[in-house]
């Protein structure tokens, strides 16, 4: 199985990237440019949980772990992307200690959470659920997505809260819960970043961040600043950026 678990206990880095175009010749094309992790987005694209359910075979089936950026922290769409068998969720706009601690108990079964319990592929259909449930108390991973000031606000309670194997910066949308969206370099947003960044590091939490440029430069700014849990990209820039690229310098 994947180390994506293991290398989030360490605190070690890691690089993954980001699903929206829903089919499976996109994570085959993706998996081989040596990503440790893909993320299948449901809260801004059109796969549906069918489609969801084959991608996370197709991730998996290609050594790379498989999270979902789940439509929000929501009981049901959690639970079914966990039975279709991701290895973990990433969780938007956790603003509170008490969102964080609802995203647990969405993911675990009791006495550790308040899942509720059904057969899919994640129990092998019904012959695996004993597997399966001793599997989910410490395999499955939860990451808080930190994309409000809100969240900045409260960052010490949420990364504490047991079972949140790390953070993820949603930069468009922090920006924006500060009247600026996509607007970093402002010296508000700069700031709001740096307590994240001083915060995990002082409880030696992961940090993470997604870097929406396919700028390897980027990544290598953010692994210097001590994020280890990086999301590089997605899908349709990898393809649209090299296809502008391209045409651009045909027409010069």
């Amino acid at each position: 199985m994947n180390n994506l678990k293991e290398k989030l206990k360490k605190n070690l880095p890691t690089i993954g990237s980001w699903v929206t175009i829903g089919h499976p010749s996109i994570v085959e094309i993706m998996a081989t440019a040596g990503f440790e992790w893909l993320t299948i987005d449901l809260e801004h694209s059109a796969i549906d949980i069918s489609k969801a359910m084959e991608l996370i075979t197709v991730i998996q089936a290609n050594d790379m772990a498989a999270l979902v950026r789940v439509s929000k922290n929501e009981e049901v769409v959690i639970k079914r992307v966990l039975d279709a068998g991701a290895d973990g969720v990433i969780v938007p706009m956790v603003r509170t200690v008490e969102d964080a601690q609802q995203a647990v108990d969405y993911v675990k079964y009791p006495p550790f959470g308040k899942r509720g319990v059904g057969l899919c592929r994640a129990q092998k259909y019904g012959i695996g659920f004993e597997e399966y449930k001793a599997w989910q108390k410490d395999g499955t991973i939860i990451i808080a997505q930190i994309e409000h000031i809100d969240s900045v606000h409260n960052i010490d309670g949420i990364i504490n809260v047991p079972g949140i194997n790390g953070t993820i910066v949603g930069p468009f949308d922090l920006s924006a819960s500060m009247g600026m969206p996509g607007e970093y370099d402002k010296p508000e947003v700069i700031a709001a970043l740096r307590h994240v960044e001083e915060r995990c590091k002082f409880f030696n939490k992961p940090l993470g961040f997604h870097v929406i440029d396919p700028d390897h430069k980027l990544i290598e700014e953010k692994l210097s600043q001590g994020y280890t849990f990086l999301a590089f990209s997605l899908d349709f820039f990898y393809l649209g950026n090299k296809a502008r690229e391209q045409m651009a310098l045909l027409k010069h």
